[in-house]
Parts: C-alpha cells; sequence; structure tokens
C-alpha cells in the first residue's frame, strides 16, 4: 500500500458526526471504510463502499470532492483534509480486482436497460442483486456511456469501466451491444417478448447548437463528438472550444494531448460563466490553454471565427446575459473549432413510442422515483436531468432501482 494513503488515512478524526458521509450526495461512509482500511479489513471496506455505490471507483476519479466529502471534511477548515478521493479509490480499485459476486437467479423479474451510462450501469447492478434478469442495450459497441465516450481516458482510464463490465457480466446481466432502441427495435418489442419493466438511461448525445453563420463548414466540430475519438480529428496546431464548462475544458485539454499547441477557450460572460471546476481550469493553465472571455461568437469562417466584444445586462430573473457590442466584430483565427455549449437528448426512443411525455427542453417527464407516464417504463440520468455528475446519477438510480422492484412484484402479485 502506497504511504502517503497510510499516513492519510491515519489522519481521519474519525468524527462521530462525520461532515464527509453528509456532504456526498449518496451518503458515502468514509469514515468506516477508514476505519475498516486501518483495522485491515481491505475487502470489506471495499465491499461497504460498492454497496452503497457501484461506481465508486469511477466517483474516485471524477467526482467534485472539493465541493463534497473533502470540502466537508472538518480537517479542511483550518488546514488541509483528508484526501478522501485517494484513499477511496485504493480501497474500491482493490476490491473491483476481487469482486466475485453471486450471479442472479432472475426470478424476480426480466428488466431491459436502454444505456449504459451511470444510471444504467448502477441500476443493472442494483436488480441483478435483487435476482432479476437484466438485459442491457447499448447503441455502442462497448459500454459506459459518458463515462467512456465523454470523459477523457486522462480523467478516466477506459479499463476501469471495461472492468465494471465484466463485474456486471459476472452479476448474470446480459449486454447486447450496438442496438439503438427505437430503430429496428422499440420498447413495444420488449414489452412483448417479455420484459416486465424498462428503464431509459440514454443520456444526452444531441450537441447544443450556436445557430450562427458557418457551423456547417469543414473544421468545425461539436464536443460531445469529438471526446468519442479524438485520434480521428485533424485539429491543426491552433483551436478555439466556444464554451467555459467542464465538457469543454475536457475538450481543450485532449486536444492538447492530441498535438494542439495553440488552443484557447472563449467564454461570452466574464469569470462568472465558467463554470469548470476551479482545480480543472489550473490544470488547462499549466497544459498552456488561455482563457478569453467576454467575447461572444458571431460568425464562424474558413479562416477563424468572429467575435464580438459583450456587454452584461441583467435578464427578467437578475441573471447576467451577455449582449454584443455592434462595431466591436473581429476574426480570431484559428484552423479548428470545437462547440462545447452542452447537449439535450435524442428523441429516437420517445418518437417511436407512445405514452411517454417529455418536458419543452425535450428532457423525459418522471415522478421523483423515475416513474415516466407510461406504466412500466422509467427513466433516470441525464436523459432526465440534463447533463450531471457521475454521482448525481447513482443517487437517482438507486431509487429508481427500488422503484422498478416494488412496481415489478406488485404487477406480479
Amino acid at each position: 500500500m502506497s504511504k502517503h494513503i497510510i499516513d492519510d488515512a491515519k489522519r481521519c478524526l474519525q468524527c462521530k458526526n462525520p461532515q464527509c458521509a453528509q456532504g456526498c450526495p449518496i451518503g458515502t461512509p468514509v469514515r468506516d471504510a477508514i476505519a475498516l482500511l486501518l483495522g485491515g479489513s481491505l475487502e470489506q471496506a471495499g465491499a461497504l463502499l460498492f454497496a452503497n455505490n457501484p461506481l465508486s471507483l469511477v466517483c474516485s476519479h471524477v467526482c467534485h470532492q472539493e465541493n463534497q466529502c473533502e470540502g466537508h471534511c472538518v480537517l479542511g477548515r483550518k488546514g488541509m483534509p483528508v484526501f478522501i478521493s485517494a484513499i477511496e479509490k485504493y480501497i474500491s480499485d482493490f476490491y473491483l480486482n476481487i469482486y466475485r459476486p453471486t450471479p442472479s437467479t432472475g426470478e424476480a423479474g426480466r428488466v431491459a436497460i436502454i444505456g449504459s451510462g451511470p444510471a444504467g450501469i448502477t441500476i443493472a447492478f442494483y436488480l441483478a442483486q435483487r435476482n432479476y434478469a437484466v438485459t442491457i442495450y447499448e447503441s455502442h459497441d462497448r459500454i459506459g456511456g459518458v463515462l467512456r465516450y465523454g470523459i477523457p481516458e486522462f480523467r478516466l482510464p477506459k479499463t476501469v469501466i471495461d472492468r465494471l463490465g465484466e463485474a456486471l457480466l459476472q452479476t448474470g446481466v446480459t449486454i447486447r451491444p450496438n442496438t439503438t432502441i427505437g430503430m429496428n427495435l422499440i420498447i413495444d418489442d420488449l414489452f412483448r417478448d417479455g420484459f416486465d419493466a424498462v428503464f431509459m438511461g440514454t443520456g444526452v448525445w444531441r450537441p447544443n447548437r450556436l445557430n450562427i453563420k458557418g457551423e456547417s463548414l469543414g473544421h468545425v466540430h461539436y464536443a460531445i463528438d469529438y471526446l468519442k475519438n479524438p485520434g480521428v480529428y485533424r485539429l491543426g496546431q491552433r483551436l478555439i472550444v466556444i464554451g467555459a464548462g467542464n465538457v469543454a475544458v475536457d475538450v481543450a485539454r485532449t486536444a492538447v494531448r492530441h498535438g494542439c499547441r495553440g488552443v484557447r477557450l472563449f467564454c461570452h460572460l466574464d469569470a462568472s460563466g465558467v463554470t469548470a471546476r476551479p482545480h480543472e481550469m489550473e490544470y488547462a493553465k499549466i497544459d498552456g490553454i488561455t482563457l478569453v472571455l467576454r467575447k461572444a461568437p458571431i460568425e464562424i469562417t474558413e479562416e477563424g471565427v468572429v467575435f464580438a466584444d459583450t456587454e452584461l445586462q441583467a435578464d427578467g430573473e437578475g441573471n447576467p446575459r451577455a449582449v454584443p457590442i455592434p462595431g466591436t466584430e473581429a476574426l480570431e483565427p484559428c484552423s479548428s473549432v470545437i462547440i462545447a455549449i452542452s447537449q439535450g437528448p435524442r428523441s429516437v426512443i420517445v418518437s417511436s413510442t407512445t405514452g411517454i411525455d417529455v418536458k419543452e427542453n425535450g428532457l423525459v417527464a418522471v415522478d421523483t422515483c423515475g416513474h415516466t407516464t407510461r406504466p412500466g417504463v422509467f427513466a433516470g440520468g441525464d436523459v432526465v436531468t440534463g447533463a450531471k455528475t457521475v454521482v448525481e446519477a447513482v443517487q437517482v438510480s438507486r431509487r429508481v432501482a427500488a422503484a422498478i422492484d416494488e412496481y415489478v412484484q406488485e404487477t406480479k402479485a
């Protein structure tokens, strides 16, 4: 075991009322896991974390710990908090190596899961543990959803997702890759073929557009598409990324690792509009990436992007709104442009299925337990909430898994 893991674990005060767990959206039992670790019960510590969150290893890589567990550690009030993420990573990595589950008997019922992102994987684990026969339908050739195709390798190694896939297979879950529900197969087919319930966890894969002239040019790309397979893109040396959120920073840092040397992030607001995590922005600066504020894209040309300076005005709710200043338009030369202004859901499933309502923004309408307006169909994750964090998807998925179990057992009674 790495010495710093031991030393840091020993710094834990074992608080009677652990603030770290309260700061975590899913109440990760940090104190108890650390106590088990230091007591020589590493396997039990891993089992504890996995039972609470099957994506514990993933969360140790990508969670916003500075605002959650570590941000609430009492030691951080006057000094350095316990580095919980490193401890969780060590425990969870070990446990996934030795994880040998009892395969599901399938006797509780049959559930179809559409999409294998964070929500789909979490629900598959929970339902398999309750002896459901679970089949995951994944439109790509490999599982993971946004974990695999939306988070760069340097933040979340793909081997972590591969190991989760193997663990799912060990639990008895069936994975059907390269299958898009809503095209050749629709939800009605799943119910016809004996599934008792269906969960939609298809994420948000439709990139939002700028709707400006030049957006269809060949050197213009969308962030979610680029992150799927950055190696196939030829961006040149000068890249402009439009956006200042976590995805925009992921794109910029990935591009640097694929040879770009003049990467700039453009935000139409001031520093208050930068939604990327502060330490991710620090890493971006270390990588040589430049942030340019208060510039709104007006047009994209073959030579680059025309930006205008902006002035900030309050909208009807008092939020800042960037208004382009006439006469300030200027060309910013670049070889490629990547648009990173969030994503929305695709409508392929809803458009092929009756009885599932969506909201004005296209997200699926559900109640607090994930029930859609069609009986037996549940939804969760980004397709319901829009792009959120992994731990938020896990938080909702625990509740939805319980609701699916309740629904199936009531219909069978």
